[in-house]
């Protein structure tokens, strides 16, 4: 099998994965798009597949505004 990779981007408001050169979809936080992520990564890893996704990283551990 091949090699699934998910890779989270966007900024505050406006959220992608990446997979397959294609972000079609938008998400209002990084963590529901990780949540997207990790949903199709885990039919990818079910099929066989080596899978990768990364996320950028947050200011704070949860990636909610800094006070």
């Amino acid at each position: 099998m091949g090699i699934a990779k998910y890779e989270i981007f966007g900024t505050e408001g406006t959220w992608r994965v990446r997979h397959d050169g294609k972000a079609e979809n938008e998400y209002a936080t990084k963590e529901a798009a990780f949540e997207a992520a990790i949903a199709a990564a885990s039919i990818a890893l079910r099929q066989g597949h080596d899978v990768t996704v990364t996320a950028p990283a947050s200011e704070t551990a949860t990636g909610a505004p800094a006070l």
